[in-house]
């Protein structure tokens, strides 16, 4: 690895003060040394929403003007709706534009010496934001607004903030060309915007580099306040605001657990009052009955994550988790225990299948738990695809997969891609362990499960959290939801979840969407307990003036648009752009871009300087970073990158500088096809995608085979689980048939729309069975194939 080191000139060095205890890497100029120099969060905690208002304050310590580059986080379910820019008296409100045209509008604004910042996002809760011709000595202020709903479960709310972006493990072959971003990791064939989500990291020691201020004022808006606590810092209440004490760092999230008494089921419906025709956004909330019914046995696979990221505590909770969920098997489970980093191990003697969970077994796979340590890379698609394929073959038994880790990938949207169509009837449980956890990716993974995800920011959560898992790695109480209504129209491809994922113990279900016509009614949610009983319950509907509870909508179908969009739906672009604009909700297609008219950097000369971050809280260094971010084989090295074109010489870069690929000349395999082009695609503002070929007549005659066979299987269980059954194999179909339009492909499309229908159940199971059994034919599934793996490009 290459490390290049730009010597300070003579007047830098004269302005550096070395502090008594100062360690290596640690700096202090009298100017400052960051752009970034202010981060307050203030959150208004209302009920169950959340409404956040983020300030970012960057000077400019140089003598020249200044583009400063801030990689951040957000909360993964929060909308951001709105942007100020403030500098030199002057307060300018950002639009929401398309995310090429608001890059054009921001560069061009830019290049003609005018004041100018653009916020983007890079994954669900990673962010980018940029703020050009900062003169020097200048402060410029950069205003967020949020809004977002608080996860809800055994009567506490968590109010979860997150202050900083932990490195993330990029597997792939780097690309040639430019970087899309000003990161420290090398854009890949699988992770083609790596360099954007890859901020540099200050070095230990270092010391802290900004204000943090944290505040949240609570009001329960009609609930029963119980304690409040909070799990990672110290807060003082002030005025009835919980503030973290002054001094604090931005190297782990901001936790609050809110207990709440006294919810209730409720419906509310509000009136777009902009819209041409009458109609809005209705949010239902569903309380989940009490059940005695015992779940049936299962098999589970564990994936425990072992790889660099995980060192220290975390590597000691996960094994406590894993070892927990062991624990809660009985002699009628099953089960498989595979930890991963870029190789999977298995514990000794138990095979490569399902054992059974005799007290012998389950000893060794503790055993094996007890000794896994952290080490190499996150290669996260391999374990997942083994543990589903172990899973598709059980009979008559509930599937669980349990994936503990911190997420801390970069190619999570070809993982989304490549695990869609493997879940099946899999219920999908993530428990992420991290300080700074990948909370949007593991809720995706949960989502496309139907399971749940728990996140866990420090060993004294661990034994709650995993309490909750052991309540839910069985089956909801109530499945096959249906929601139906009585004077109020609701628009049924609107819903967001787009698939009801049923009753947990203790979860309230929320629903939302979207209604036609004036608000009124009741809503009424109907499904099949465990012991086969019908589950009804009727809301009656009232009208609300609420804009956060569109503006969570929003944020929600667009979240389920851009995953859809990532497993290979790519007519979906216009719909999501579409979507975030008419809400006003910020997206991976647009971005929030404020321009001030006066020209204040005549030529608009600017240095440029990428904000560096804390290392994540319980990291242990580069140790715990380099090995497990960036692969590389041998023959790959590649020289340092020069610096930024037009960039003067001097301590702008506070870290180690990226490596440029290096052109594909036979030292390496060169890169697919295609790829040449991904960087100026990606700077022209469009989000990740994965391309890809789609799949043939063969391989989809192969997946309706395995189909049919599974329904045939299952012709005897129950009507509720046939139900979820065919739920599950719309979904499939839909995602798998998205690209497929000849005519050959007809029949199944027509089976996915009669699945979605009001037809019955039995006649849906027949048609079902006829339809993929025809289709699929004799075709067998060769010995030992996988699912194929597509390329995967960003453009």
């Amino acid at each position: 690895m290459t490390i290049s080191v730009t010597p300070m000139s003579p007047g830098e060095l004269d302005r550096i003060r070395i502090l008594p205890d100062a360690g290596f890497g640690h700096l202090v100029t009298d100017r400052g040394n960051l752009p970034l120099d202010r981060l307050d969060v203030r959150a208004r905690v209302s009920g169950l929403t959340a409404r956040t208002t983020v300030v970012t304050e960057f000077v400019n310590a140089h003598d020249t003007a200044l583009e400063a580059t801030y990689v951040f986080p957000l909360p993964d379910r929060a909308a951001v709706t709105g942007m100020t820019m403030t500098a030199d008296d002057r307060t300018v409100e950002a639009e929401l534009k398309e995310r090429g045209a608001a890059r054009e509008e921001y560069d061009q604004a830019i290049a003609a010496g005018q004041r100018a910042s653009i916020a983007e996002e890079e994954r669900p809760d990673v962010f980018t934001m940029r703020v050009g011709n900062i003169l020097p000595g200048e402060r410029v202020t950069i205003e967020l607004r949020l809004v977002g709903p608080l996860p809800f479960e055994d009567g506490a709310a968590m109010f979860r903030f997150p202050l900083v972006v932990a490195p993330r493990y990029v597997p792939g072959t780097p690309l040639p060309g430019p970087y899309v971003g000003d990161g420290q990791v090398p854009d890949t064939d699988a992770v083609p915007d790596a360099s954007r989500i890859s901020p540099p990291v200050l070095l230990p020691g270092f010391p802290n580099p900004l204000r943090l201020s944290v505040g949240v004022a609570i009001d329960p808006a009609g609930l029963t306040l119980g304690e409040v606590r909070s799990s990672l810092h110290t807060v003082t209440d002030k005025d009835g605001t919980l503030s973290i004490e002054p001094g604090e760092r931005a190297d782990r999230d901001f936790v609050l657990r809110i207990a709440y008494a006294g919810g209730t089921e409720t419906a509310i419906a509000v009136p777009d009052e902009t819209a041409d025709e009458p109609g809005g956004v209705y949010q239902l909330v569903v309380l989940p009955p009490e059940s005695s019914a015992a779940a049936r046995p299962k098999d589970v696979v564990l994936l425990l994550d072992r790889s660099g990221s995980m060192g220290g505590w975390k590597m000691v909770a996960a094994r406590r988790a894993a070892a927990r969920v062991i624990d809660t098997l009985t002699t009628a489970d099953r089960f498989a225990v595979l930890t991963f980093d870029h190789q999977i191990d298995r514990p000794a003697d138990l095979g490569e299948g399902l054992a059974e969970a005799s007290d012998r077994n389950r000893f060794r796979a503790v055993e094996h738990l007890a000794r896994a340590d952290a080490r190499g890379g996150t290669e996260l698609l391999a374990p997942l695809t083994e543990g589903l394929g172990l899973l598709r073959a059980s009979d008559g038994r509930d599937r669980v997969l349990v994936l503990v880790t911190d997420g801390q990938v970069g190619n999570e949207d070809q993982i989304v891609h490549d695990v869609t169509a493997l879940i099946g009837t899999t219920r999908v449980h993530t428990i992420g362990i991290d300080r700074a956890v990948n909370a949007g990716f593991l809720g995706r993974l949960a989502a496309l499960g139907a399971g749940r995800a728990e996140l866990v920011e420090s060993e004294d959560r661990l034994d709650e959290a995993m309490e909750h898992i052991h309540r839910r790695i069985g089956a909801p109480v109530v499945t096959g939801l249906r929601v139906e209504a009585d004077g109020l129209r609701l628009i049924d491809d609107e819903r967001t979840p787009a698939r009801l994922p049923g009753l947990y113990p203790g979860v309230p279900l929320v629903v939302a969407g979207r209604f036609a016509g004036k608000p009124g009614g009741t809503l009424t949610v109907t499904g099949r307990t465990r012991d086969d009983q019908e589950f009804r319950t009727t809301v009656e509907v009232h009208e609300r003036t609420e804009p956060a509870i569109a503006a969570q909508w929003a944020r929600a179908r667009l979240r389920d648009l851009e995953d859809a969009y990532a497993a290979g739906e790519r007519t979906l672009e216009q719909r999501i752009v579409a979507t975030s604009l008419r809400y006003g909700v910020l997206c991976r297609f647009t971005a929030f871009v404020a321009v001030d008219s006066r020209v204040v950097n005549e030529g608009g000369q600017t240095r440029r300087v990428t904000q560096p971050v804390e290392l994540p809280s319980g990291w242990q260094g580069s140790g715990d970073v380099a090995p497990a971010m960036l692969r590389m084989s041998a023959s790959a090295a590649m020289p340092p990158a020069p610096p930024f074109a037009g960039a003067p010489a001097g301590p702008a870069r506070f870290a180690p500088a990226r490596a440029e690929a290096a052109p594909a000349d036979g030292l390496r395999s060169r890169a697919p096809i295609g790829f040449a082009t991904v960087p100026s695609m990606l700077r022209a503002g469009k989000m990740a995608v994965p391309a890809g070929a789609a799949p043939t007549r063969d391989q989809v005659r192969e997946i309706a085979a395995t189909e049919a066979t599974r329904l045939r299987e299952a012709a005897s269980r129950p009507a509720y689980e046939r139900r979820d059954l065919l739920d599950d194999l719309s979904s499939r179909l839909a995602v798998l048939l998205g690209s497929l339009t000849d005519k050959e492909f007809s029949p199944l499309h027509d089976l996915v729309t009669l699945l979605d229908g009001d037809t019955g159940l039995d006649e849906k199971w027949t048609r079902a069975v006829e339809v993929l059994t025809a289709f699929g034919g004799e075709s067998p599934k060769p010995e030992n194939a996988g699912p194929s793996r597509k390329t995967f490009w960003k453009r």
